[in-house]
C-alpha cells in the first residue's frame, strides 16, 4: 500500500510538472500564466498558446492594470542581450471569448529577467491590420516594457508613438523578426527589406534575458521555426 501511494505521488508530481513545460523540436518551454499543446494548424505542426484566465484573471473595467502581463511560453537554457529573434506566428480569436475587444494579440517578449518581473515586447493586433479605419490600422502593432510601460501608459502618458500599422490579418501565418542591439529594435514582417517598426530607444530596464512567445485575452495563438541568433 505505501508503495501504491508513493507511486501515486510521485505520478502526481511528474504530471504537475510535465504541465508548466513543453518540448517543441528541442526546444524546451516553461509556462506562464498560459495553456500549451503542441497542435496542427494549416497543415503545420504549431506550438499553441492561449492565457489561462484561472492562472491571471483580467478585469475588464481595469483592463490596463490586467493585460500586457507575462503570459506566455518562455524558452528555456537561452538568453539574448543583442541579436535577432525571428518567429513564424498565426492568431485567431478564440470562438467562446467574452471579451469584444480581443484582437488576436500575438508576440514576442525578450530581456526577460528571472522572475519575470520585468521585460520588453512587441505584438500584433491582426484583427485591424486590414480595416477600413485608418485609426484602428494604426494599432495593429504594439512595442510596450513590462512593468510600467504598458500600452496604456504608452497611449496616455507619453509623446512617442509606440505602435504602428502593418497589412496582416487573423488565420495566416506572419513572420516576426526583432533585430535588437543595446536600446533600440527593429521589427521587420514577412521578410520585407524594411522594417515595420523601429523603436530607438526602448522603456524596459533589463539588458538581457530569456525570451518568450506571448498571448494575451481571447486569443488563440500559434508559434513555429523560431529562430534565435545572438550577437
Amino acid at each position: 500500500m505505501k508503495k501504491y501511494i508513493l507511486a501515486t505521488i510521485s505520478f502526481i508530481v511528474a504530471t504537475a510538472i510535465n504541465a508548466q513545460s513543453l518540448t517543441f523540436k528541442k526546444q524546451e518551454f516553461e509556462l506562464k500564466h498560459v495553456t500549451a499543446s503542441i497542435e496542427k494548424v494549416k497543415g503545420k505542426k504549431a506550438i499553441k498558446v492561449e492565457r489561462d484566465l484561472e492562472a491571471l484573471p483580467f478585469d475588464l473595467k481595469n483592463l490596463g492594470s490586467t493585460v500586457d502581463e507575462p503570459t506566455y511560453v518562455k524558452l528555456k537554457n537561452v538568453t539574448l542581450a543583442n541579436g535577432t529573434i525571428e518567429v513564424k506566428l498565426l492568431s485567431r480569436v478564440q470562438a467562446n471569448t467574452t471579451f469584444k475587444g480581443a484582437q488576436g494579440f500575438i508576440g514576442v517578449a525578450f530581456r526577460i529577467n528571472d522572475d519575470d518581473s520585468a521585460y520588453e515586447s512587441i505584438y500584433l493586433r491582426p484583427r485591424v491590420g486590414r480595416s477600413d479605419s485608418q485609426f484602428a490600422r494604426n494599432r495593429t502593432v504594439q512595442y510596450y516594457a513590462y512593468p510600467d510601460h504598458k500600452f496604456d501608459v504608452l497611449r496616455n502618458e507619453t509623446k512617442k508613438d509606440y505602435e504602428t500599422a502593418a497589412p496582416i490579418a487573423l488565420d495566416e501565418w506572419i513572420t516576426m523578426r526583432l533585430e535588437i542591439k543595446d536600446k533600440k529594435v527593429k521589427m521587420f514582417l514577412n521578410n520585407e527589406e524594411y522594417a515595420t517598426m523601429v523603436i530607438d530607444e526602448m522603456l524596459g530596464s533589463t539588458k538581457e534575458g530569456a525570451i518568450a512567445l506571448w498571448v494575451d485575452i481571447g486569443t488563440e495563438g500559434y508559434f513555429r521555426d523560431l529562430k534565435v541568433i545572438q550577437e
